[in-house]
C-alpha cells in the first residue's frame, strides 16, 4: 500500500525519550529509528527533530558546585545531546543508514539568508540519503529568543523545507477538550481547514521533562496547517505509531489538522514564523486593512499608514496592525522606518511592503 505522504518531520518529546528515572529509554528510541528507517527506505523523505538531551545530560552528570538554572541546562544539554546523537548513529547504522545533528537556535531563523543556507543544509543530507536529526542547541539558547520548546522548532522546520505532513508525537492520543486524564474529556479527532479550538477547551497541563503543552502544539498546528501542511498530534506510546499514521485510511486514535489545499510560498511561510524578529509596526487605516484582507492580491502602499512604532530599515520584519492595535500580519519592509514616517498617508512611487512580501493571518 502507498504512503500518505512522502516527506514529513517527525516531533519526538523529552517525556517519549525519558524513562521515569531520568535516563534515555532506548528501547523506545530504537521502536522509532525501526520504523523511520522502514520509511526512508520505502522512499519517504523523513527529517526528525528529537527532545532529549537536557534529560539524557541530567542523567549523565551531576553539577560539581551550585549553578543557577541556566547553567545547569547549558551543562546537561552539552553532555546530553553527545549522547543523544550517537546512540541514534548506533541505531540508524543497524539499518545501514547514517544520521547527522542539526543543531539550531531560533536566531537563525531571523535572517533570510540563514534560513536558506539552513534549508540547503537540510536539502543536502536528504539527498543524500542521510537522516537529518535537528535539535535546539540548548548549550547557547539562552536568551530570550529560546524556542517556546521543540513543537516549535519542528513547525518551522516543517514550513521551512515545505513537507506534507508534520508529526508531533506525544505521551496522550491528540488534541482532548478538557484534561485527558478526566473520564468526560473528549478527543478531538478531526480539525477541518479554518476550524480553531478554543483555548479555554484544551488543558495546559505540561508534560514532566518537556517544556511545551498541548496549547503550543495546537497553535502551531493550526498555523502550518492554514500554510497547506497536514499535522497529526499522536500518541508516541503506540507501537508503530509512525508506519500506522502513514497508511492513507488510518483510524488510529488521534487529533488531525486539515491542511488548506493551496500551499504558501516559501517566502510567506518564513514570514509568518517570523513574529518574534520584527523590528517594528506600523498602524493602517480602515481603507487599507479592508484591502488587505480582501480577497484580492494587494501590497501595503504608505497612504494607508497612520502610524509607525521602533525604528527598521530596508528589509527588516515589520508588524502591520490596524487602527486598534490588532495583529493583521507580517511583512518584509521596503524602505525604512524614517521614509514611512515622511510619506505615510500619501502616494509614494512603490509600495511599503509588496504582496509577495507579505503575510496575512
Amino acid at each position: 500500500m502507498a504512503n500518505r505522504y512522502s516527506s514529513i518531520v517527525v516531533k519526538i518529546g523529552s517525556n517519549l525519550l525519558t524513562r521515569e528515572d531520568g535516563m534515555l529509554n532506548v528501547a523506545r528510541m530504537a521502536h522509532f529509528v525501526d520504523q523511520i528507517a522502514a520509511l526512508q527506505k520505502k522512499g519517504v523523505r523523513v527529517i526528525l527533530v528529537s527532545s532529549g538531551a537536557v534529560a539524557a545530560g541530567r542523567a549523565e552528570v551531576e553539577p560539581q558546585k551550585k549553578h543557577d538554572t541556566v547553567s545547569k541546562r547549558q551543562l546537561w544539554s552539552a553532555v546530553g545531546q553527545v549522547k543523544l546523537i550517537n546512540r541514534y548513529a548506533d541505531l540508524f547504522r543497524e539499518h545501514g543508514l547514517t544520521c547527522a545533528q542539526v543543531l539550531t537556535t531560533k536566531e537563525n531563523f531571523s535572517d533570510r539568508q540563514h534560513y536558506l543556507n539552513m534549508r540547503n543544509c537540510i536539502n543536502t543530507l536528504l539527498e543524500s540519503g542521510v537522516v537529518p536529526v535537528i535539535n535546539e542547541n540548548d548549550a547557547i539558547s539562552v536568551t530570550e529568543l529560546m524556542f517556546t520548546d521543540n513543537d516549535e522548532l519542528s513547525g518551522l522546520i516543517a514550513s521551512m523545507m515545505d513537507v506534507e505532513a508534520l508529526f508531533l508525537l506525544t505521551n496522550v492520543d491528540g488534541v482532548y477538550r478538557g484534561n485527558p486524564g478526566e473520564p468526560d474529556s473528549e478527543l478531538i479527532r478531526h480539525i477541518a481547514v479554518g476550524e480553531t479550538v478554543s483555548e479555554e477547551l484544551i488543558s495546559t497541563q505540561k508534560s514532566n521533562f518537556g517544556r511545551g503543552g498541548m496549547l503550543t502544539k495546537s497553535s502551531i498546528a493550526s498555523k502550518l496547517a492554514g500554510q497547506g501542511v497536514a499535522v497529526h498530534i499522536a500518541n508516541g506510546v503506540h507501537l508503530n505509531i509512525l508506519t500506522d499514521l502513514m497508511e492513507p485510511n488510518s483510524d488510529i486514535p488521534h487529533t488531525w489538522f486539515e491542511p488548506e489545499k493551496r500551499k504558501s510560498n516559501t517566502v510567506k511561510k518564513w514570514l509568518a514564523h517570523s513574529d518574534d524578529f520584527a523590528r517594528g509596526e506600523v498602524f493602517v487605516n480602515d481603507g487599507a486593512r479592508d484591502a488587505l484582507l480582501s480577497h484580492r492580491a494587494t501590497s501595503l502602499l504608505t497612504i494607508g499608514i497612520t502610524g509607525v512604532q521602533g525604528q527598521f530599515k530596508t528589509g527588516d520584519i515589520v508588524r502591520v496592525k490596524d487602527a486598534g492595535g490588532k495583529l493583521l500580519g507580517l511583512g518584509k519592509a521596503g524602505f525604512s522606518s524614517k521614509i514611512v514616517e515622511r510619506e505615510m498617508g500619501a502616494k509614494y512611487d512603490k509600495p511599503f511592503i509588496h504582496y509577495d512580501y507579505l503575510y496575512l493571518g
